[in-house]
């Protein structure tokens, strides 16, 4: 397992310069020239223009720019705010843990409610439940992100006045954002889910075990659900992933504190050091969760091995 592992992480690092290097090159095309917006409120002269893009080294050639950002990442130096004028990892660890919160409850939202929906629906296949519950995943998976926030907001903070429709701090102030994040996504894992369900209740042993005179419910939960689950865990990684992208629009929508709205801010101020930073970041999660998603492989069904 740890050779697995150790050859998975390796494979990573082309994939993690590919992410920085077009992140880095889509910035530099981006019109605009940070330098003069952060001094757009001040009369300055060219040569101070000039001063303040060399003290920043935004005069150096692109590949020397991007080959410095690489060898101080490794070392964890993301480098400095242009906006801020803090280090990027200090922004970065001050909004991530508001972040993470939200899109692990929006991700317990999602598999609770898909999973949920996936087996009900496997279990009273073409009956109306089946098909109520497929529609609210049509539904869900069509419904865009910043539509249902808005919806939401609006009938239940402004008509029931029940949760708070913006700011941080409790838990009454997280259930919307987290619904909003987390419905989308239990709309894909009913659906898969579902599907998953319905191919291992056709199999030959679930015919047995329902034969043996066992109860249904242990049929489904100890026998189907078990192996079932295997292909959903990969979308539970992969949802992760997107739910911490998504936060941009909820955080936004919301006014939430965190690395979405930061990134926001960032890109509006060509923030290059601060963008790459999240961007890096986002990329590491991504490989990160997959990698124990597919080690949780092993845990679920001992007849996995990693060579």
């Amino acid at each position: 397992m740890y050779a697995y592992i150790a050859r998975r992480l390796l494979a990573t690092i082309p994939v993690l310069l590919g992410v920085s290097l077009l992140v880095f090159s889509m910035l530099h095309l981006v019109p605009g020239d940070p330098v003069k917006m952060m001094l757009s409120e001040f009369q300055t002269s060219p040569e101070q223009l000039a001063l303040l893009r060399s003290q920043l080294n935004l005069d150096d050639p692109l590949p020397v720019q991007f080959g410095r950002f690489v060898v101080n990442a490794l070392q964890g130096d993301l480098g400095t705010s242009i906006r801020t004028k803090r280090p990027v990892t200090q922004e970065i660890m001050n909004n991530l843990p508001a972040t993470l919160q939200l899109a692990t409850v929006g991700l317990l939202v999602a598999i609770v409610l898909g999973t949920t929906l996936g087996i009900v629906s496997a279990i009273r296949r073409n009956t109306w439940i089946d098909t109520g519950a497929m529609l609210l995943a049509l539904i869900g998976v069509s419904m865009p992100s910043f539509w249902l926030g808005l919806m939401l907001i609006f009938a239940f903070s402004l008509q029931i006045r029940l949760f708070p429709a913006t700011g941080s701090g409790t838990w009454v102030h997280l259930v919307l954002p987290a619904l909003t994040l987390g419905l989308g996504a239990s709309a894909i894992i009913a659906r898969l889910t579902r599907s998953s369900m319905l191919e291992v209740l056709s199999q030959e042993y679930i015919l047995t075990a329902r034969a043996k005179g066992l109860r249904e419910r242990t049929v489904v939960v100890r026998h189907a659900l078990k192996n079932a689950i295997i292909p959903v865990l990969t979308i539970f990684g992969l949802q992760f992933g997107q739910l911490i992208a998504g936060a941009v629009v909820i955080e936004t929508i919301f006014s939430r504190p965190g690395i979405g709205r930061l990134i926001v801010d960032a890109i509006l101020s060509k923030d290059f050091p601060m963008v790459q930073g999240i961007v890096l970041l986002v990329a590491v999660s991504y490989v990160l969760v997959n990698l124990a998603v597919d080690l949780l492989y092993a845990f679920v069904n001992p007849r996995i091995h990693y060579t």
